[in-house]
């Protein structure tokens, strides 16, 4: 298996910080956001490679942050906004690029959580040649109008996947952590020759689910998507009280 975090975006929501810092290496609770990551992804024995995606702009810092580690950062060439890959694209330029072709665990660089990724890959390794998602029931519909929103069969087999929905079916949130199966892999550049949107990961696990079993490894534990500096001081305060260190009023970029 081969591990992808997805660190390319520009984090438009969070500037003035992140014109002179990488989203995924600010620090929550005294450490890098990725480095909490990397703690759950060590938990895998299976783990080949593990592989960080970024811009140009961000791709000195990541590879700073990355010596001394057993880490492949790959710049995917972009400056703005305007000339993104997009996540999905993103994926498609380190599988290619990589020449990529085992089962691929892909996460969000900003995405915090406390599961355990050796619990998600052991539940994925029962549905045979399907991929899957994780998911966590966020209990209102108000709230799940911000992420991508699955239905589940009564075999945990998502049936319907919607970004940002306007009227959501369900309070069950897909978070940005997939494992696709190696077979499956391949499909990231139909969807993409196809024309359709390359961003947003979820979109093309939604794409997925309609051709292919797709599951659902549901997760009660914590979950935090920084988005903008409300959820990153959330995040920060969380895991400073858990790691014994005062909490903050304001959001700074000190580890201490």
């Amino acid at each position: 298996m081969n591990v992808l975090i997805l660190a390319a975006g520009y984090a438009t929501r969070l500037r003035p910080l992140t014109n002179d810092h990488a989203k995924e290496l600010l620090p929550v609770g005294g450490r890098p956001i990725i480095d909490w990551i990397l703690d759950r992804v060590d938990e895998l024995d299976e783990v080949e490679a593990v592989h960080v995606v970024t811009n140009a702009f961000k791709a000195p810092m990541f590879e700073r942050w990355s010596t001394g580690r057993d880490i492949q950062v790959h710049n995917d060439g972009t400056t703005s906004n305007d000339d993104r890959l997009g996540a999905i694209g993103d994926m498609r330029f380190v599988v290619e690029g990589a020449g990529l072709d085992d089962d691929l665990l892909v996460i969000a660089g900003d995405n915090l959580f406390e599961f355990s990724l050796r619990g998600y890959v052991d539940f994925w390794r029962t549905k045979g040649l399907g991929s899957a998602l994780a998911v966590r029931d966020v209990g209102s519909r108000e709230l799940a109008m911000r992420y991508g929103v699955v239905e589940l069969n009564e075999n945990d087999r998502v049936v319907d996947l919607v970004e940002k929905p306007a009227d959501p079916k369900s309070t069950l949130a897909a978070t940005a952590t997939y494992i696709f199966h190696r077979a499956h892999v391949p499909l990231i550049a139909q969807y993409l020759d196809a024309g359709n949107v390359p961003d947003q990961p979820g979109l093309f696990a939604g794409w997925l689910q309609e051709r292919e079993p797709v599951y659902a490894y549901r997760f009660d534990e914590a979950w935090f998507d920084i988005g903008d500096l409300g959820q990153l001081l959330e995040a920060d305060n969380r895991l400073r009280r858990r790691e014994g260190l005062p909490e903050r009023d304001e959001y700074i970029v000190d580890p201490a």
